[in-house]
């Protein structure tokens, strides 16, 4: 899809920046050329007041924060104003991990999630990736209805399935691609969500995240970890998808590449 065609179409994106303020160049350049209408940021990396703000908002972008010092942090950018309606999950956990936001716009809402990555199978912090899912789901029901307008968006850390994964049989069972990992996402998307990226391009070799290492991105080894779903009636709307490649070619990127979706809303 290229730019003529999504012309007039509300532009949503996610992008884990792996630090917003070593990302800033690339972060304003992006706003100012790509223009989206929504844009979920995760892995900020900085607590709220040290959220490059003026900087935003001089490109006309106002943003609601959730920040941590040197770790986590999400937050949504857009030229409309955002209502906030929850930071985490507001389920009493002792969880002080900033991963999740979520604003409403009109009558739709924006949820941005930052997954916990989950270390290794078995581990206390894949546990912890396994139980904060299923607190997603359980969240997600008690706030929320399937025939809601929602769109969901953010680095999951999991590969929903192995065209997702440049090496599916060296990754096996494998954290990001365990079957316990994807049940455990299939959990959430299960309360009504559709991955829109899927609903245009059944294609495998199409990652979002590669790997700093070993010329991973040049040689297209990676994963399909970050993901824009939507309940059904948003993602009837969904006129196209695709994986902002260009943006992991720069000088000092991010790990990740923005997913842009877009809507006829």
């Amino acid at each position: 899809m290229n730019k003529t065609e999504y012309s007039g179409l509300k532009k949503i994106v996610s992008w884990n920046v792996n630090s917003v303020n070593a990302r800033l160049p690339h972060l304003l350049d992006y706003l100012r050329t790509e223009q989206p209408d929504i844009l979920c940021l995760q892995e900020l990396k900085c607590m709220t007041e040290k959220y490059p703000k003026a900087d935003i908002e001089a490109l006309g972008y106002g943003s609601q924060v959730f920040g941590q010092k040197a770790y986590n942090g999400v937050a949504i950018l857009s030229k409309s104003p955002l209502e906030l309606v929850s930071e985490n999950f507001e389920d009493n956990a002792a969880d002080v991990s900033a991963r999740f936001i979520a604003c409403r716009q009109n009558d739709v809402v924006f949820m941005c999630a930052y997954v916990p990555n989950g270390q290794s199978l078995g581990s206390e912090k894949f546990l912890f990736k396994l139980d904060w899912l299923h607190r997603m789901r359980k969240y997600l029901e008690a706030k929320f209805s399937p025939r809601d307008k929602i769109v969901l968006v953010g680095d999951f850390n999991i590969a929903p399935d192995d065209r997702d994964v440049y090496d599916p049989v060296g990754w096996k069972e494998h954290i990001h691609c365990s079957a316990q990992e994807r049940e455990s996402l299939s959990l959430v998307t299960r309360f009504g969500f559709i991955d829109t990226f899927r609903i245009h391009n059944q294609k495998n070799g199409q990652f979002s995240w590669w790997d700093y290492r070993d010329g991973s991105f040049l040689e297209n080894r990676g994963l399909r970890i970050d993901l824009i779903f939507a309940t059904p009636s948003m993602a009837l709307k969904c006129k196209g998808s695709r994986i902002a490649f260009e943006q992991r070619s720069k000088e000092r990127p991010s790990d990740h590449a923005p997913v842009e979706s877009f809507f006829d809303i």
